[in-house]
């Protein structure tokens, strides 16, 4: 199992634009409509990782329990599908209805917007304010395939927890690890 971590993109940045494909309700969305009134969090995942199958259960918790706060939840996949076909739209549709995701699951075909954030592994997190300002990225929590540790969320949930209550989030965040994205090979 590959450990790549992330990036940690600049917080402060702008988030992004993107119109991606919903695998589940099969409509084009933008991030205009998809974020939520207080803060949106945006999660780089896929269907084969390790590390992603691990936390399905607590993201889908975090969503459910934030979604009413205000939080917009939002899930991307830019995989290559070509060398990892159980990443493909009709397989992360089947994903979404079995993990009961309550939050659109948008796939990046053409690997723009992943590289637009720069994620770089599976599951990748970032969260952003009312504005859409980076103030939090990195990990969902300390628990890992196998390390035992509990899977709660606790670095995440405190940042949202944070931004909700209108406190300072600590620039001091621990990278994401997990799997590479797989970029698609360029000519």
């Amino acid at each position: 199992m590959a450990r790549t971590e992330s990036n940690m993109l600049a917080l402060g940045t702008v988030a992004p634009e993107f119109s991606l494909l919903d695998t589940v309700s099969k409509k084009t969305m933008n991030i205009h409509a998809l974020k939520g009134s207080k803060g949106t969090v945006i999660m780089f995942i896929c269907n084969h990782c390790p590390f992603v199958i691990h936390i399905n259960p607590e993201i889908t918790r975090l969503a459910n329990e934030y979604e009413n706060e205000g939080i917009g939840f939002i899930a991307i996949s830019s995989n290559d599908v070509e060398k990892y076909p159980e990443d493909a739209p009709h397989f992360m549709r089947i994903k979404a209805k079995a993990e009961n995701y309550p939050f659109p699951y948008l796939y990046d075909e053409h690997q723009e917007v992943a590289k637009s954030y720069s994620a770089a592994c599976t599951p990748d997190f970032y969260l952003f304010d009312d504005e859409l300002k980076l103030v939090y990225r990195g990990q969902l929590d300390d628990s890992r395939p196998g390390n035992k540790l509990p899977l709660n969320g606790k670095d995440l949930r405190n940042a949202l927890n944070n931004l909700l209550q209108g406190n300072v989030i600590t620039a001091h965040q621990k990278p994401s690890i997990g799997c590479n994205i797989k970029w698609k090979a360029t000519v």
